[in-house]
């Protein structure tokens, strides 16, 4: 996935790039100026891309004038958000990366309940907002995760079988088109768009603003963080596939193989040693809260825990210390699961024993609740029938143990594929190696609607570094 090339001319007129360097609100950075190296790296430190120029966008006026430019010029279009994609989708070598980080604005309206954000900002932007009001949006579970790309692609996060998945709670947008208009969309205004913005990726145009509805929870919450030792794990994994229906639906478990790092809060003594974890929240603090997480830790004997009230932004920074920005390399995974047999469970304790790198894990998603009662005609996001998602992460450091940590990946599903569905969640999409067929898994019988609305708004595939629906069909 590295990139050979470190310069890539482009045969453009310099006057042309003064003329659009002029007009903007933000800044343009070109190959060889200052400030460059840092602006071309992304969150996965696999990607390591050239772009020709990175335009750090200050307003929409600037997004439109970068399509423009980059549409003119014949340039690749690559689009940052939160840049936290782990295809490394936000660059691209030789072409024009806009970057939306600097607008990250967020406006809450209490009363209405409903956020209004900026195309760049992370979620940590919107916790921090919404925690004043005791709202949220369901989110991801690592706060410098975009908005943007979590919300395009789906969005699960700790509240996901109470609240639906992050697109769910999209009531509204305002995207920058391929020939550089701004459309809006509602529920009642080209509700098409809105459609395919809820979970169908990024294909489309470029969202500028994404208007959400939030829900009463927090700003504190109940979470409940429970280590076992590896070897327990199918027997806690067993637990969670007869219980997990049953359990309440403002739990929405998270569970995940993994070797126990070095350092806070984890004692000395059980540093490196392998775990199966599960991780909850829950919005009630008080008896009720405490009550429905506590089986939580009755499944083993844990060899750590966390089972206390912290703000719900805090909860959500949980995991932000073991994903740094482009300090490691990623390789993520995912499908949903149609079955989890004690076979399969056997089968995920032995890959998550072979695991080359400590930083890697095998996660087990719960879901179901109110994932499953959103009436698909409202959103592009797919099926929503499996119980669990299963992903695979690979996390390490260095580029020489790139093929053993992507083999390992890679072996896990090939391992696992009796009981894994076709369909990927795409969020987790690996590489997207199958090209323009993970889409068409992913998105089944909404694939062929998807295409129609990619030629009513990108007719010739400006926005080509995404999910894989081209124009062609």
């Amino acid at each position: 996935m590295e990139s050979s090339a470190k310069t890539i001319e482009r045969n453009i007129d310099r006057e042309v790039v003064n003329q659009f360097r002029d007009g903007l609100d933000g800044a343009l950075l070109l190959q060889g100026e200052e400030g460059y190296e840092q602006a071309r790296l992304v969150w996965n430190g696999m990607i390591d891309k050239y772009p020709m120029g990175v335009v750090a966008c200050e307003s929409v006026a600037d997004v439109q004038a970068a399509v423009i430019f980059a549409r003119n010029q014949n340039l690749p279009l690559a689009v940052r958000g939160g840049g936290h994609n782990v295809a490394g989708l936000a660059t691209c070598d030789g072409g024009l990366v806009l970057d939306m980080t600097p607008m990250h604005e967020v406006v809450v309206d209490p009363e209405a309940k409903t956020v209004a954000v900026e195309g760049g900002a992370q979620w940590a932007h919107a916790d921090l907002a919404t925690a004043e009001h005791g709202l949220i949006v369901p989110g991801g579970v690592v706060s410098d995760t975009g908005v943007g790309g979590l919300t395009l692609s789906g969005g699960i996060g700790h509240f996901r079988r109470k609240f639906g998945m992050t697109c769910d709670s999209l009531i509204g947008a305002e995207m920058v088109a391929a020939n550089g208009e701004i459309v809006t969309c509602d529920l009642n205004h080209n509700s098409d768009l809105l459609w395919a913005l809820r979970g169908g990726g990024g294909n489309f145009g470029i969202v500028t603003r994404f208007v959400f509805r939030a829900h009463e929870a927090g700003p504190d919450v109940r979470i409940a963080a429970i280590f076992y030792p590896g070897e327990q794990g199918k027997r806690v994994l067993q637990w969670l596939r007869e219980a997990g229906s049953d359990l309440p639906e403002e739990i929405s478990i998270v569970s995940f193989y993994g070797v126990v790092p070095e350092g806070e809060p984890f004692p000395t003594e059980i540093h490196g040693r392998p775990f199966y974890a599960l991780l909850a929240l829950h919005d009630d603090t008080g008896e009720v809260g405490e009550q429905a997480l506590q089986p939580l830790r009755e499944q083993g004997e844990p060899m750590f825990e966390i089972f206390d009230v912290v703000p719900y932004v805090e909860a959500q920074q949980f995991f932000d210390e073991d994903y740094p920005r482009h300090e490691l390399r990623y390789y993520w995974k995912s499908k949903f699961m149609k079955a989890m047999p004690d076979e399969a469970l056997d089968v995920m304790w032995e890959q998550a024993q072979k695991q080359p790198s400590p930083r890697s894990t095998l996660d087990i998603w719960q879901l179901g609740g109110a994932m499953r009662r959103q009436d698909n005609v409202g959103s592009a996001a797919g099926s929503r029938a499996a119980e669990f998602l299963f992903n695979v992460e690979a996390n390490w450091e260095q580029a020489a143990d790139d093929d053993a940590n992507i083999a390992w990946a890679r072996e896990t599903l090939d391992k696992l594929k009796p009981w894994l569905e076709e369909q990927a969640y795409l969020n987790f999409p690996g590489f997207i190696e199958e090209g323009a067929q993970q889409a068409r898994d992913a998105f089944g019988d909404d694939y062929t609607r998807l295409v129609d609305l990619k030629r009513r708004y990108d007719p010739d595939n400006l926005f080509r570094f995404n999910t894989n629906i081209d124009p062609e069909g």
